[in-house]
């Protein structure tokens, strides 16, 4: 999935899709929030228009009944003309509530403007009847007064509690909208948290893997594991970092197989000239060119002393040289590792019957596969190690141990143990420490390189313990569970 694009054009993208879609969302909220912002000012501004609409045609009503009776009474055309003033205001204000309440009472606004314009109408025949039997047309006209006005007081406080309601009703649908709304938010931004979420869940879960890749091949290389290929799937510059790897991979291959051919090229032309050695010490500690003066007897054991290291030496080279290739090559068949200890013990049980040093071997576990040549070579090189720097009499104990998915083996000796400032180098290649036995041989410092180089071949670890005295060494193999 887009193989062509890089790391970094990849993060950039999946970072403006986030954005992108965090910020739709924050969009669409504000707008939201907007509408309803300006719906809820609309909305009380009609109710505002609409309780002084019907507070407005309550006043008038009471306006015209006062008019209208003071007409009446005191025969002043000017009250007749104040009646028509509140009565054009009564009609502009059941105009203004007919319009903003489509569903209001249009029974109670009709019987309203019916009773108004009946009044008018009263008001309009008063100067014929009085002209006429004024008292008895007084009367009259006061009855049809009194009948036109005895209901607009109940007719204005119907359509007061209306509008009231109205005003209620339309609040309470602004709540339920607003709730609605908030919902309907709630749910987008968890949507849209959750998409973002998954998105650099996603992204990060694919990138992982071509990392994971990488981290593995340097892992190898580091191992000196050369045989495996090194593919990186994911973005395109991950890839090219991936075939820039494997390239290095197949160089370090040809160097290790250039080192080890030298090596064995110079082993073998160290031996015959080597050979030539040891055979003309021989000759000479065998008189066989004359007798020997006691000075050159001398000079015959020191040369026989030099050659035999030199061509241990040169033993240990090649036999370092070959424990790499022989790592990669196991051979594991089902193996109890107590038997296993107990017969690299035998194999050495004259060296150390000649230091006078006593092993012993503690504890049981289960069986492992192991490859028993190279873990017998391991075990006897750690036990040959601390032969070495054991002192006569001295004791070497072997422990067997189980812990979650693993079997420990420790091993521990009773000599000077690990100077604190080589405990980071003790497992070099040709590195020695500085605390040296005097009576033995110095060593040439490969012995535990090829002890951990064994043990990571089966995928355990050797590690050097902490110990108030003597070296205390543990291998860790892991059961296959």
């Amino acid at each position: 999935m887009f193989p062509k694009l890089s790391f970094r054009q990849l993060s950039l993208g999946v970072f403006v899709l986030i954005a992108a879609l965090l910020g739709a969302t924050s969009v669409h909220a504000l707008l939201t929030l907007d509408r309803l912002a300006a719906h809820s000012r609309e909305a009380g501004r009609h109710a505002v228009a609409l309780a002084e609409q019907a507070q407005r045609l309550s006043e008038r009503g009471v306006a015209m009944e006062r008019s209208a009776r003071q007409f009446l009474v005191l025969d002043d055309p000017a009250f007749r003309d104040r009646y028509a003033d509140a009565w054009r205001d009564a009609q502009a204000a059941l105009a203004a509530i007919a319009a903003g309440m489509p569903g209001a009472q249009h029974g109670a606004l009709a019987d309203w403007r019916a009773r108004g314009e009946a009044v008018a109408a009263v008001l309009q025949s008063a100067p014929e009847l009085r002209n006429g039997k004024r008292i008895q047309g007084r009367r009259a006209l006061s009855q049809s007064l009194d009948q036109a006005l005895s209901g607009l007081p109940a007719l204005s406080q119907l359509l007061e509690d209306s509008v009231r309601h109205e005003v209620e009703r339309r609040n309470q649908a602004l709540l339920d909208e607003l709730d609605q709304r908030r919902r309907l938010l709630t749910s987008q931004v968890i949507i849209s948290v959750a998409l973002a979420a998954l998105l650099a869940l996603g992204f990060g879960a694919w990138l992982s893997r071509p990392l994971k890749q990488i981290e593995q091949a340097i892992d190898r290389l580091g191992g000196n594991r050369y045989d495996e290929a090194i593919a990186v799937q994911g973005p395109g510059d991950l890839r090219r970092l991936g075939m820039q790897l494997d390239w290095l991979r197949v160089r370090l291959a040809e160097v290790e197989a250039d080192k080890a051919r030298f090596v064995r090229h110079v082993s073998h032309e160290l031996k015959t000239p080597l050979a030539a050695l040891v055979e003309g010490v021989s000759l000479l500690e065998d008189e066989v060119p004359g007798a020997l003066s006691p000075q050159q007897r001398e000079i015959a054991a020191i040369l026989r002393q030099n050659t035999v290291s030199l061509q241990a030496q040169i033993e240990d080279l090649l036999r370092f040289n070959e424990a790499g290739f022989a790592a990669q090559r196991l051979r594991r068949t089902m193996t109890e590792p107590r038997v296993l200890l107990d017969s690299v013990l035998a194999a050495q049980r004259l060296q150390s019957q000649a230091r006078g040093v006593h092993c012993v071997v503690e504890g049981d576990a289960r069986p492992l596969p192991l490859d028993r040549e190279l873990m017998s070579a391991a075990l006897g090189n750690l036990l040959s190690n601390a032969l070495r720097f054991s002192p006569p009499g001295g004791a070497v104990h072997f422990t067997l141990s189980e812990a979650p998915g693993m079997l420990a083996i420790d091993c521990r000796d009773q000599g000077p143990g690990v100077a604190p400032q080589d405990a980071e180098r003790i497992f070099e290649p040709f590195y020695q420490g500085e605390r040296q036995p005097a009576s033995a041989r110095r060593g040439n410092g490969i012995g535990l390189s090829i002890v951990r180089e064994y043990v990571q071949a089966h995928g355990g670890a050797l590690h050097l313990m902490p110990s108030a005295g003597g070296a205390h060494f543990r291998i860790e193999l892991p059961y296959d569970e």
